[in-house]
């Protein structure tokens, strides 16, 4: 009987590998989600009633429809995009130490979007604020806990080299 040829699948262990993910990658993919139900929960905000035609009357919340009030809006959104950006390509240190302010300034902004809700809403904003707050407390973790390298501690080698660059 003829033996079948060893296949790429028939040496694969019977357990799914599962690499450890980088920091920066981690952080990216949490500012996304954020950023994603960030424009989401604005966007289904659009349905309840009233609100289409108090933009249209140029009043968004209690608010006046201005450029100071659409500045502050696209920065509300445009900092979660750069973060995404940043978070790939900052250097640990000023990454890390960006990460845990703007996810920290974010929990309570994103907290006042419950400022004025009805309890007709509060399933929405709850929810949609829950996990808002859950997204940035991941970023807060996993920024926190960043891996650190074990600084090498100078031995002979390293002293002997010293030595021969003082001579």
């Amino acid at each position: 009987m003829k033996e079948e040829p060893m296949t790429i699948r028939t040496n694969t262990p019977t357990m799914l590998d599962n690499p450890p993910i980088p920091v920066r990658v981690k952080l990216a993919a949490a500012w996304t989600s954020f950023m994603f139900l960030y424009i989401y929960v604005d966007f289904f905000n659009l349905y309840k009633p009233g609100v289409v035609d108090g933009i249209l009357n140029g009043l968004v919340w209690r608010f006046d429809v201005s450029s100071t009030l659409l500045t502050i809006m696209l920065a509300s959104v445009a900092i979660p995009a750069l973060m995404v950006m940043l978070s790939m390509t900052l250097p640990a240190r000023v990454n890390r130490a960006t990460n845990l302010v703007i996810a920290s300034l974010y929990i309570p902004y994103s907290m006042f979007n419950a400022a004025g809700a009805t309890w007709e809403w509060a399933f929405f904003y709850g929810l949609s604020i829950g996990i808002e707050v859950l997204l940035l407390a991941f970023i807060l973790r996993s920024a926190w806990t960043w891996p650190r390298n074990p600084a090498v501690q100078a031995g002979p080698a390293t002293t002997d080299l010293r030595e021969g660059i003082r001579q």
